[in-house]
């Protein structure tokens, strides 16, 4: 039987819709008082499988599930060994370097050497200012990221922006954006291989669906 992963939060209602449109419906997590995290899906030809979206890579990676969506910034971040096989075009955001809209730097590079950069995107962050040859400390936040420049621990954020607004009634600007991010639909690539439970046949009802909807 075919395991999906899906995310909780901001992309499992889109994420349900679109695999309702390809014939697999897993609505019931959607349900008020419903807390089972792991369901079949209506027809039965299926599992599911309601992870926290950080976890959805490794529950595929390690073969616990097939299939899995996920944005495309936990991927970047976590680099797991699963292949992204189609774009959902949906959960759009971008990582973003931010600032104090009062502060005097108005681009990365501005940014004082050895100075303090706030994420929970560690490993990103770390690529992103290394690329820039520019020596930054990361400081790890699991919370409201907002705070390191508010708080004057950090002279940067580099944070998933969505509407900015967060930003800016925090007073926070953004001044670079490292990427975009969408949700991806991704694979355990042996799975895929050996076409477990007619995967390939569902990825391309998938892909169809998702150029449909464009």
């Amino acid at each position: 039987m075919l395991t999906v992963a899906l995310p909780k939060g901001e992309l499992l209602k889109h994420s349900i819709r679109l695999l309702q449109s390809v014939g697999l419906d897993f609505s019931a997590f959607l349900e008020s008082g419903n807390r089972q995290l792991q369901i079949l899906d209506a027809s039965g030809q299926a599992k599911g499988l309601l992870v926290r979206a950080q976890d959805v890579p490794v529950y595929v990676e390690y073969g616990q599930a097939q299939l899995g969506i996920v944005g495309y910034d936990v991927l970047r971040e976590k680099r797991p060994q699963v292949a992204q096989l189609v774009d959902l075009q949906f959960g759009y955001c971008r990582m973003s370097v931010a600032v104090k809209a009062s502060s005097p730097y108005k681009l990365p590079v501005d940014l004082p050497a050895h100075g303090r950069v706030a994420s929970k995107y560690v490993n990103c962050a770390r690529e992103y200012f290394q690329g820039l040859d520019l020596p930054i400390e990361i400081v790890p936040l699991y919370g409201s990221v907002e705070l390191g420049p508010i708080t004057g621990m950090s002279e940067a954020i580099v944070d998933l922006v969505s509407t900015g607004r967060t930003l800016k009634e925090n007073g926070l600007v953004e001044i670079a954006t490292l990427y975009e991010s969408t949700a991806r639909l991704i694979v355990h690539p042996l799975s895929y291989r050996v076409n477990i439970g007619g995967i390939h046949q569902l990825v391309e009802k998938i892909r169809d669906s998702v150029l449909t909807a464009v």
